[in-house]
């Protein structure tokens, strides 16, 4: 058994509706422990905060990040942006208050910060001078902007947007009397994708790549089209074309494996298709030399899972080739090293999220360690990470802590905020432990976690919740959850597993639940990790409970429907029928080949 807390590294600094954990939030958790910290409570959701989105300055200064928090009046999640030098000093808002800002970017010159704010009432972008600290709406758009991107002469920025289309009725509506009082016009639906959760049936429109100088002025849209084109965005190094992802078919609608790689110029919004190839290109980042475009690549083939390799094609000489072929999953988050010699990505490893970089023959080494924090209902793998000259900025996550801003520098890492310290120091958290264990379906090593109650016993048998990831194609890892702690402190262990399907240990090992989820095999997977934790003594195999969301819930359902050994379940948001969910899901689209 290893205890996993948290990764040896040295702090320099101290600084969906919430309501929904719901699962424990009846009990009591109020207790207090005999060193003065109380049990964590339902209640403290409400004043935790975490970094997401951190941004390097280009003089490789400072970094800028959203700090996410939660509104008890209002039952939301707030973003401001805030602002930490790289060893960790003059740590400042630059946002504050009821309003939300993201998607902080830094101008090529180091001199001003675009970010996206609703601060005027609606989503729009706005410009803040980092010597003055003046603020100046620079848009009045009428949709959310996204995907904000600087061109490399600093005079423009690129985003996306949608844009709405009316739909064209199928006859003539009639001309009702004055007076009279009729029932709405039928609604025509021309899109295949008309309506969603919680929104209903909504107005067509498709998303377009956009430019605005970034004095302020009008936008000019650049793409053209009943398509969507979205993701990231990238520059040319001269400022004149932009690239973006599409799929730009007559069937596009009914295909969401397919993508391909663009540039559009924006003196003539002439497009030029880049990548033509079977499959998904997608988050173009061109070389600081301008001469390969490295990119996401998934290849299209009817399976529930297939990992995203790095591929880079030479603008020049139009030849592609993939670099991550010998890591075995996924590759995100691309960003070129300033020598135009190999690129950094995001990978995850065993339940671990890490910054991997790849040179361009293809050879893989590790970087940074540890990435995560930034899901903190349950103990997701998420995080991401931004590099500028030698500087990379992280999502620092660990088991007792939501996400910090930490930097890795010369070879050294530094964690630059403690956000949390001021709740979390006075509250008493439940340990989270590794479990290996083998499957009694067919030996397969599995890996799981394991949180014990606040001043556990090992004298004592507890009560067990076991809590099933979604996906399934996702994993967990040993990262701060307030639910599970929620669950921990009224009196629980709770047990988590990484079953088959799960992400971070290789291709084969997700593929194992190809066509058959829920079945034997993972249910097996669980209910071997029960019997383990019963064997070492730490729980009361009498008292046993079971809960899981989407997928989770799906692996749930099917355990009651196996075994009585649970006490109560909780199915929650699962696919009880699989016939009504296709044409009826958000998702069923990516579900129909």
């Amino acid at each position: 058994m290893k205890n996993i807390i948290r990764f040896p590294l040295r702090v320099v600094s101290n600084q969906q509706p919430l309501l929904a954990l719901f699962l424990v939030a009846m009990v009591s958790t109020n207790g207090t422990a005999d060193d003065g910290r109380v049990l964590f409570d339902p209640m403290d959701v409400f004043e935790l905060e975490w970094a997401t989105d951190p941004r390097v300055s280009p003089d490789g200064g400072n970094i800028v990040y959203v700090r996410q928090s939660n509104d008890i009046m209002k039952d939301r999640q707030r973003s401001n942006l805030w602002q930490v030098s790289i060893d960790g000093k003059n740590h400042r808002p630059l946002s504050s208050g009821l309003k939300n800002s993201t998607s902080p970017r830094w101008s090529p010159d180091n001199k001003k910060l675009a970010f996206i704010s609703n601060d005027t009432g609606s989503q729009q972008i706005h410009m803040r001078w980092m010597d003055s600290g003046e603020t100046a709406v620079i848009s009045h758009l009428q949709h959310s902007p996204s995907n904000l991107s600087w061109s490399p002469d600093g005079k423009w920025l690129a985003f996306t947007m949608n844009v709405q289309t009316s739909s064209k009725p199928i006859a003539k509506p009639r001309t009702k009397p004055e007076g009279a009082t009729w029932a709405e016009n039928p609604i025509t639906v021309t899109t295949t994708q008309y309506q969603y959760d919680g929104r209903g049936i909504v107005e067509p429109a498709y998303r377009h790549v956009f430019i605005i100088p970034a004095d302020g002025g009008s936008a000019r849209q650049l793409t053209e089209g009943d398509f969507n084109h979205h993701g990231s965005l990238a520059w040319s190094p001269e400022s004149e074309h932009v690239f973006f992802s599409a799929y730009r078919s007559d069937n596009w609608e009914l295909v969401s494996d397919e993508a391909d790689i663009y540039s559009v110029s924006i003196a003539t919004k002439k497009l030029e298709q880049i990548t033509n190839e079977p499959g998904a290109e997608r988050s173009p980042v061109i070389s600081p030399n301008g001469r390969m475009i490295a990119f996401s690549r998934q290849e299209r083939r009817p399976l529930a899972y297939t990992p995203n390799r790095i591929a880079i094609l030479d603008l020049q000489t139009k030849n592609t080739r993939l670099l991550t072929e010998d890591l075995d999953g996924d590759a995100d988050s691309l960003r070129w090293a300033e020598d135009n010699q190999s690129l950094y990505f995001i990978y995850d490893e065993r339940g671990i999220r890490k910054v991997g970089q790849v040179a361009l023959n293809g050879k893989l080494k590790e970087v940074v360690s540890g990435l995560g924090g930034t899901s903190i209902g349950r103990p997701y793998l998420s995080g991401g990470f931004h590099i500028a000259g030698d500087a990379i900025a992280f999502t620092y996550g660990q088991s007792d802590r939501p996400a910090n801003i930490a930097v890795f520098k010369a070879g050294t890492t530094q964690v630059l905020t403690a956000l949390n310290e001021d709740l979390l120091e006075h509250r008493k958290l439940g340990e989270v432990n590794e479990i290996i264990y083998k499957s009694s379906f067919d030996g397969q090593e599995i890996q799981g976690w394991y949180i014990t109650p606040p001043d556990f016993d090992p004298s004592k048998k507890y009560p067990l919740i076991l809590e099933i990831h979604g996906g399934p194609h996702l994993a967990y890892g040993p990262h701060f959850s307030a639910e599970l702690q929620i669950m921990a402190a009224a009196g629980y262990v709770v047990f988590y597993d990484n079953h088959r399907g799960s992400l971070s240990y290789g291709e084969d090992f997700a593929l194992l639940l190809q066509y058959k989820y829920s079945s034997p095999e993972d249910f097996a997977d669980h209910m071997s990790g029960i019997d383990a934790l019963i064997d070492r003594g730490l729980v009361d195999n009498k008292n046993l409970f079971i809960a899981g969301g989407s997928a989770g819930g799906i692996a749930t359902a099917y355990a009651v429907g196996l075994t009585n050994r649970f006490n109560a379940a909780v199915a929650a948001k699962p696919v009880i029928n699989w016939i009504s969910k296709t044409l009826t899901a958000d998702s069923m689209v990516g579900q129909i080949y």
